[in-house]
């Protein structure tokens, strides 16, 4: 296309309405009012109400929440997670010895080192703070195509509109198709594993305790929500997964029995569990000239840490500081050298966690006896050492020395 020479329409779009693009929009919104933001989802406006999900919001992504305006809404439907267990055990085991615990309230401050939060909680309120502050938000419409210019960019969208903008930033899933578009490679592959998530209902309370068991076939985690129920994160093989999910509901429910056990009582799904491929993506750039990748279209991690989203939020709060202090600087907010900066930030957290998801599933994820003696010693060495434990803790909060503003809780 020839050089941009049209008046600019946004001076960013964001392409994924979800919890990465609305918190994007909405950090950059407030902290610098005049830039023109758009957010494009093909997700009509009412999806998500009935989107039984939930995630592990770790502290440094609360402060975020919290510093965005939204964590006051969010709030009455969050559980805060008051221990964490790590057990490792097969599904046949009668006993399931405990090899390392959290307390929730140990990062510094006495805060939950997590929540568990509704994902249709976290969206609708981060698309109604969007709206409140002036954010343009398109629904039931979608990128399709875009070319970058030294001026700018031109976006058309699936309705056949183009749009000339500053910035297009990518969060637009794992299979990002923006990111194909760019021509962006990634290193990835498949762990051959599915991960089944489902919402049940238990007799007796939880008492905030989250727990991960580490069964041969991947790990499967129960994670406190508010009253009686508890979200499932459960990894099978794939041909596992595959025969869970045609099984009928009550024999699944036998299925899920033997792996959540009986100390909570009895157990119910509330909803359809769902089964998606795991595997790990890391895009070899995350910026171009004029484009940007965040969240799962920058990274796909495995669940085993529940570090997904958290990654997703720095990469929001990174972004999102990047590119306000460049606007107040005058530079422009779409120029390589700009974004760089993010990349640079984002690029060593990212494939860090990367690494050690995969290493912790390769060596969770089986039933070798020496590799399980081996681990289950590691697991309770980390539970007798203080100083090791915590540095576990602030991790699993998100914590680092290099965190954006907006992960301490301060405006940019």
């Amino acid at each position: 296309m020839n050089e941009q020479s049209r008046p600019i329409d946004h001076d960013i779009i964001v392409a994924g309405g979800g919890y990465v693009g609305l918190s994007l929009a909405l950090a950059v919104k407030k902290a610098a009012p005049h830039l023109d933001i758009a957010v494009v989802d093909r997700a009509p406006a009412e999806s998500g109400t009935g989107d039984s999900r939930a995630f592990a919001i770790a502290a440094a992504a609360r402060r975020m929440l919290e510093a965005i305006g939204v964590w006051a809404e969010i709030e009455p439907s969050a559980q805060p997670i008051t221990q964490m267990i790590v057990t490792d055990s097969r599904v046949s085991d009668v006993v399931r010895p405990v090899f390392l615990t959290f307390g929730g309230d140990q990062v510094a401050g006495g805060e939950p080192f997590a929540h568990m939060v509704p994902n249709a909680t976290l969206t609708a309120s981060l698309r109604s703070a969007a709206d409140r502050h002036g954010v343009v938000l398109k629904y039931a419409t979608s990128v399709e195509d875009f070319a970058c210019e030294t001026a700018g960019a031109t976006v058309r969208l699936s309705s056949g509109e183009e749009q000339a903008v500053r910035l297009l930033v990518a969060c637009d899933g794992v299979r990002s198709k923006l990111r194909q578009i760019a021509g962006i490679r990634t290193v990835e592959w498949s762990y051959d594993q599915m991960g089944i998530v489902a919402t049940v209902t238990h007799e007796r309370p939880h008492d905030g305790v989250a727990q991960e068991h580490f069964l041969p076939g991947g790990p499967f985690a129960i994670l406190p929500l508010t009253g009686n129920r508890s979200s499932l994160v459960w990894t099978e093989g794939t041909r596992t997964a595959e025969r869970l999910m045609a099984m009928e509901t009550a024999r699944l429910g036998d299925e899920l029995e033997r792996r959540f056990g009986h100390k909570l009582g009895d157990v119910k799904l509330q909803d359809t569990p769902r089964a998606f491929p795991l595997g790990l993506v890391l895009a070899r750039e995350t910026v171009r000239s004029r484009f940007a990748l965040a969240g799962d279209a920058a990274h796909g991690i495995h669940p085993i840490a529940g570090q997904g989203l958290n990654l997703g939020f720095k990469d929001a709060a990174a972004l999102a500081q990047v590119i306000v202090e460049a606007d107040r600087y005058g530079e422009d907010i779409g120029a390589l050298d700009v974004l760089e900066r993010y990349q640079m930030w984002r690029r060593f957290d990212t494939v860090q966690m990367g690494v050690v998801t995969d290493v912790l599933n390769r060596l969770f994820s089986n039933d070798i006896p020496l590799v399980r003696a081996a681990r289950d010693f590691g697991l309770a060495v980390v539970d007798r050492l203080p100083g090791l434990k915590n540095r576990f803790i602030e991790s699993a909060a998100g914590l680092s020395p290099d965190m954006p503003n907006l992960m301490r809780g301060e405006p940019i």
